[in-house]
């Protein structure tokens, strides 16, 4: 059964980046001679659970890259991450003359960003494998910090610190698209505020915020509570393959992802 992706690729280029490369968006960079986001999108093309995929970012430019590929739609970025999701599942209803997937059994959207060039189809596949043992509305990768640092020894990420560990979050979605209208408003603050440990466990209630706070808040109960605020199942998924959390938003990050591309 195959499933329908999306890449977000519509953050403009005006941080830290932008001393690297005068790219007008991020997902543009290039990394060897190519986009950075031709990196992701060959990847979920590499995968045979993968159908079309739809590009959500600054259309003109994406156009001279695949323009002529009828399995890549693009859609025009939103103003946030969540209607620039909007903008791409309407892509793929037209797409596919009314259903988000071409298979009409088909109930989930892969949904990734366009900043981790580092992303292979073994570890979207086992995203996907991971995802199938717990159906839900809304899965979520994270990464134990072991796995990051074994395989990219200091290289700083965000991490979560919970009482079963700690955690970086990912940059993949196994989203039902019949959910995200409903739940726009929340997800994006929840978007807003996900480098920030502290504001995020603010928007989730005083409790939450002391278990966080004294490193005694689950994994399992951070689902419960995501799933409350949201009014869904939402599931976290624990993932071994740190390329789904190593974004580029920093030059050094973009010197890894170099070093990393240019070598294999």
């Amino acid at each position: 059964m195959k499933i329908d992706a999306v890449v977000l690729a519509g953050s403009l280029n005006t941080g830290p980046l932008r001393e690297c490369s005068p790219a007008r968006n991020e997902a543009l960079i290039p990394i060897g001679g190519h986009p950075m986001v031709e990196y992701v999108v060959k990847a979920l093309q590499d995968l045979s659970q993968i159908d079309r995929v739809v590009i959500a970012g600054p259309v003109a430019e994406l156009r001279f890259l695949y323009g002529n590929n009828p399995s890549v739609g693009l859609a025009e970025s939103g103003a946030t991450a969540i209607e620039s999701l909007q903008n791409a599942l309407k892509t793929l209803t037209q797409m596919s003359h009314g259903q988000v997937n071409g298979d009409p059994g088909v109930k989930q959207v892969l949904v990734a960003t366009s900043d981790i060039p580092l992303i292979t189809p073994e570890a979207i596949e086992n995203f996907l494998q991971l995802c199938a043992r717990r159906p839900g509305d809304l899965h979520y990768p994270v990464v134990p910090r072991e796995a990051n640092e074994r395989k990219y020894p200091g290289v700083k990420r965000t991490y979560v610190k919970l009482k079963d560990g700690t955690f970086t979050g990912g940059n993949l979605f196994l989203v039902n698209p019949a959910i995200v209208e409903r739940c726009a408003a929340i997800a994006q603050e929840i978007v807003r505020r996900r480098k920030n440990p502290v504001a995020l466990s603010r928007l989730f209630g005083l409790g939450f915020v002391l278990k966080f706070l004294f490193r005694q808040l689950t994994l399992k109960e951070a689902e419960e509570k995501v799933s409350e605020l949201l009014g869904i199942r939402g599931i976290a998924v624990i993932s071994t393959y740190p390329e789904v959390g190593v974004d580029v938003d920093k030059p050094s990050d973009l010197r890894l992802a170099e070093k990393v591309l240019l070598t294999n």
